[in-house]
């Protein structure tokens, strides 16, 4: 993917994560010269027809969405089967990675935080679009401190027709009550998520978890959560009370718009009185105060708390706050008041004659905390006072497994004989949902993913590695391995094969054979010598050249040509021997001979009368040798002289025609006139004509 360029501008640089849906890489704009994030959906996402058609609107419609609290989307597109989007590329991190980080944050900066957050939704609700997955992940912490909100591109605009489901796109741990019950979603709905994010961020911890989204989204419907300033007491009251409210399970009981939320944070931080137009609030808890305890007839007397002040947090509740406020209260007479009062001080004292019992006789609970679970039941029943409870087991990532985590009653309790301690034992870390790690072996990428988000498991892509038996662009290798045991959401790294692990062929060229061989064995290839061949330029046993050349995998098999030596010599003399002994000096020579054959006055038949090629030549050249066949055979004017030159008396010639019969001679000059014979010279065989008148010489 690496330098690809996509619509024609944007080049693709290296990834910088990869979701379940998309993987995003770093990207510059060619045509502007800046850097930016690519968000390339994952293929299976483009084959469905319904969604790459939601894709666009969307894509198009949170393009629209300008905001300095919104992630700027400047582009979107298709290729390789697949769309992108092209966003502003940001610099800091993620939310949740700084809760993860940090634990808590300070309430005030929460608060500012989730104020720009409103401001970002003010937008997006003003385009009627929902962005049903507000979550830590998806709010951008910049460096200044400023934030901004990613993922507008997979909401949903509320006017969109091309859908008409309300599947749960966010994460269960932060979807409103009515997103997981698929009913119609609004405003209040990214309201409620961010009253979650607010409450995760000031105290460390989702309000509601479970062992599977399941249980969690049933949890966001049923259950209330404990109040923020349970997990951090530092909460302020008013601050607990945005966020309830934000939660609030009935979406009418939340804050209306985004804007009227970020009005309330603003004057939460600025300490003005914050207004909730009627909705039920947590009131703040009222100072302990002295009790008497009363006879019959009379009620014990508590300070009153003065509606609409905040002792704790110095800003202003309003009455309406308290679901009681409002009604009026009624009028009781003298004598109900009088019985009543009796009630009350009956069991008053039906209470406090215990107490006083349980004071007389009662010890202080032991502390067990910390010790094994062992050891703590033999402490328990050591104290011949206490007696050991229920034990339970729960997972803690923070506790040694087997040792006690807590206890009930606490320690230092007074408490009377017999009571029982219940103690909760720590199983160790939370193994979560436990998977098999799949085999990803010779997968493409796309279907390594596959295979991983269908067990549970995310990926990410390491280095390619050489592997001489997984083809290119396939996976070679994984951590975890196949076959070993993963918690759901773990993350797998796969490598890709970049095929064999190819190195240059060394060059060997004029290396002896030996030598040329152990050069390219240490070099990791194998060696084999092929036929030898002549050489004009290379010496005896060295190599010619050698095939295959060039980058080649190892292991490869390596060819020499060795040289047989020069293949240029000197063509041997064999004018005048016979045609046995030419045919034998040129062979050794190492020329292949080709023969043909003339008559020759001269030439004994069977002897060379010539041969070509001569000099120096290649030994690949052929040799022709020109063999005598006698002077029998010679015709002069249709006659045939059989007889050779030789002791036949000086100055005679035998002349026989072809049948053996006496025949005659005709000379002829050259110019045709007749001739006459001079002489015959028997030693050097040879005729001299003289111009004369024609005559005829007959043995």
């Amino acid at each position: 993917m690496a330098d690809k360029i996509l619509g024609g501008r944007y080049r693709v640089q290296d990834k910088i994560g990869i979701g379940g849906m998309a993987t995003v890489y770093r990207g510059s704009d060619e045509v502007l010269g800046r850097t930016v994030a690519i968000k390339m959906m994952l293929p299976q996402y483009a084959t469905d027809e319904s969604f790459a058609a939601r894709f666009k609107q969307e894509a198009q419609a949170a393009a629209a969405l300008q905001s300095p609290y919104i992630v700027g989307i400047f582009d979107w597109g298709k290729a390789d089967d697949s769309y992108y989007i092209v966003m502003e590329y940001l610099r800091g991190t993620d939310l949740k990675s700084g809760i993860k980080k940090h634990g808590a944050l300070d309430a005030r900066k929460v608060a500012q935080i989730a104020s720009q957050i409103c401001s970002a939704l003010t937008v997006a609700h003003q385009h009627d679009i929902i962005h049903r997955d507000i979550k830590p992940q998806n709010i951008m912490v910049q460096p200044d401190g400023n934030i901004k909100v990613m993922d507008f591109g997979i909401a949903r605009a509320k006017n969109s027709h091309l859908t008409t489901d309300n599947s749960v796109l966010g994460t269960a741990h932060y979807v409103s009550p009515e997103q997981t019950q698929g009913k119609d979603l609004g405003p209040t709905s990214d309201i409620y998520s961010l009253g979650v994010v607010m409450y995760e961020a000031a105290t460390g911890k989702v309000p509601f978890d479970g062992e599977d989204a399941i249980s969690v989204a049933l949890k966001q419907v049923k259950e209330e959560p404990v109040a923020p300033s349970k997990l951090n007491p530092k909460i302020d009251p008013t601050f607990e009370a945005i966020i309830l409210k934000c939660m609030a399970k009935n979406p009418r009981d939340r804050f209306q718009t985004a804007n009227e939320l970020r009005v309330a944070l603003t004057d939460f931080l600025a300490g003005r009185a914050v207004s909730f137009e009627g909705a039920t609030t947590m009131m703040p808890a009222a100072p302990t105060r002295n009790m008497k305890i009363a006879g019959p007839g009379s009620t014990a007397q508590m300070a009153p708390i003065k509606t609409g002040e905040n002792k704790r947090g110095g800003g202003k509740i309003p009455a309406d706050t308290n679901a009681n406020f409002g009604s009026k209260k009624p009028k009781w007479s003298t004598k109900k008041k009088a019985i009543v009062g009796g009630i009350i001080g009956v069991v008053a004292l039906a209470i406090l004659i215990p107490l006083i019992v349980l004071l007389i006789d009662s010890k202080a609970v032991i502390n067990v905390v910390t010790m094994n679970k062992d050891e703590a039941v033999q402490a328990i029943q050591n104290t011949n006072y206490f007696e050991v409870g229920d034990i339970k087991e729960s997972f803690s990532d923070k506790v040694e497994e087997n040792k006690v985590m807590s206890q009930d009653p606490a320690a230092g309790m007074l408490r009377g004989r017999g009571t029982r301690i219940n103690l909760e034992v720590s199983k160790g870390k939370n193994p979560g949902d436990s998977v098999v790690v799949p085999d990803l072996k010779n997968m493409t990428s796309d279907a390594a993913l596959k295979a991983l988000d269908a067990v549970g498991l995310k990926a990410v892509i390491g280095d390619p590695v050489a592997d001489d038996s997984v083809e290119a662009g396939k996976v070679a290798q994984q951590n975890p391995a196949a076959g070993s045991n993963a918690t759901k959401g773990d993350t797998v790294t796969i490598n890709l094969s970049k095929g064999k692990d190819s190195v240059e062929v060394p060059d060997v060229t004029g290396y002896t054979s030996s030598s040329a061989t152990k050069t390219l064995e240490d070099a990791g290839f194998a060696v084999a010598i092929g036929a030898s061949q002549p050489s004009d330029t290379v010496a005896e046993g060295c190599v010619i050249t050698y095939n295959p050349q060039g980058s080649q995998p190892k292991g490869t098999k390596i060819t020499l040509t060795i040289s047989s030596g020069t293949s240029v010599k000197d063509v041997p003399n064999v004018v005048g021997k016979s045609e046995a002994d030419a045919r034998a000096l040129l062979e050794n020579a190492g020329f292949s001979v080709s023969v043909t054959r003339s008559p020759s006055a001269s030439v004994a038949a069977g002897y060379v009368i010539s041969y070509s090629p001569t000099g120096r030549q290649s030994t690949s050249t052929v040799i022709t040798i020109n063999v005598s066949t006698g002077a029998n055979g010679m015709r002069q004017n249709g006659s045939l002289l059989n007889s050779t030159l030789g002791n036949t008396g000086s100055g005679r010639i035998q002349a026989i025609n072809a049948n053996d019969a006496p025949g005659r001679i005709r000379i002829i000059n050259a110019n045709g006139a007749p001739g006459r014979i001079r002489t015959v010279d028997t030693h050097f065989r040879r005729v001299v004509l003289y111009p004369l008148s024609y005559r005829r010489i007959i043995n």
